[in-house]
């Protein structure tokens, strides 16, 4: 049965002459994959509502593993990434991401609202992508049933200290005082950045993007998120290399 929802285009592929292979996170069927006749064709008017980062209302149409795409109209272009190449880099690992992490053939309103909101952010320049970037790691992390225990130290119980390391392996605590010298892998947490990582899986919906760090406590920040993310979905994200590669010339 076909059905019509609003969705985020988060990959392309030209096939054939006029056709485009589509992955949409939709609202209401989470990652749904469709083909878009005749979208190649500049002319068509599904043209700029099936490209990347676009976001639209989609009607699909069921095939046998696969819909078709019969009308799309551009709710909303995220032009102010696409004329950035670093923004673009780090908005095609948002992509990946949600196209790792999302579900498919059910609701999922919340991730969209989160990449939504991710990309609106990171689009106007409204938070440093430093910020953006762990807080959607971490909450597309635990939205997924892959929640950190970031409460207390995992040994002595302890909330605060003036160190604590972060186990990306087990997504737990260890404070200073327990672990004078962490294994490997372990991320060292100023009190500021354990703080911010708390945050970033903790906070209500409408605060997560709302707190402040310093160069260094984002830097940790951004350790820890990525870590956990690369043993929690045990996959090494070529698009956050490319988005490293790019910060790193810049």
């Amino acid at each position: 049965m076909k059905f019509r929802t609003e969705g985020l285009i988060i990959r392309e592929q030209n096939i054939r002459e006029q056709d485009k292979l589509i992955y949409v996170l939709t609202k209401s069927n989470g990652v749904v994959k469709a083909f878009a006749r005749g979208a190649k064709n500049l002319k068509n008017g599904k043209s700029a509502a099936t490209s990347l980062l676009s976001y639209a209302q989609l009607t699909f149409h069921p095939g046998n593993d696969s819909y078709t795409v019969s009308d799309a109209r551009t709710l909303r272009v995220f032009s102010g990434l696409r004329g950035d190449v670093i923004k673009m880099c780090l908005a095609q690992y948002f992509c990946e991401l949600a196209l790792t992490v999302c579900p498919r053939e059910r609701s999922a309103d919340k991730y969209l609202s989160l990449m939504l909101n991710s990309l609106w952010l990171l689009d106007g320049d409204r938070r440093p992508a430093k910020l953006v970037k762990p807080c959607l790691e971490m909450r597309l992390a635990a939205m997924s049933g892959y929640m950190p225990d970031l409460i207390m130290c995992k040994t002595c119980g302890v909330y605060a200290a003036p160190a604590m390391y972060f186990y990306p392996q087990t997504g737990t605590l260890e404070c200073c005082d327990c672990r004078k010298v962490p294994p490997a892998g372990a991320v060292a947490l100023s009190e500021a950045a354990l703080t911010a990582l708390r945050h970033t899986v903790y906070a209500d919906d409408d605060k997560l993007f709302a707190f402040s760090l310093s160069d260094e406590g984002l830097k940790q920040l951004n350790q820890a998120s990525e870590a956990y993310l690369k043993y929690r979905f045990e996959k090494d994200f070529k698009t956050l290399g490319f988005y490293h590669a790019m910060t790193a010339e810049n």
